[in-house]
């Protein structure tokens, strides 16, 4: 399957772009593995695949309206 083909599969069944369903699925992980106290917001932004952690931390907000950080805190309420 080629990547244009994909992307226009995803397109169709979600309205999303392959990016963006791939960045939502990568932050429902995200939103499982933040309730470790154990693992640092980098530790996890690695696990997942992100070349630097200040990405990951971008993305999550712009999801969730959030900073991972924040998530984690609110969590504990």
């Amino acid at each position: 399957m080629s990547a244009n083909y994909f992307g226009d599969l995803v397109k169709k069944e979600t309205g999303k772009t392959a990016l963006e369903y791939i960045h939502l699925k990568l932050i429902n992980i995200a939103k499982d593995l933040i309730l470790d106290p154990d693992k640092s917001v980098s530790e996890i932004a690695y696990e997942l695949g992100f070349k630097y952690p200040q990405h990951f931390t971008r993305i999550f907000k712009r999801e969730t309206g959030i900073s991972p950080a924040d998530y984690r805190g609110n969590i504990k309420l």
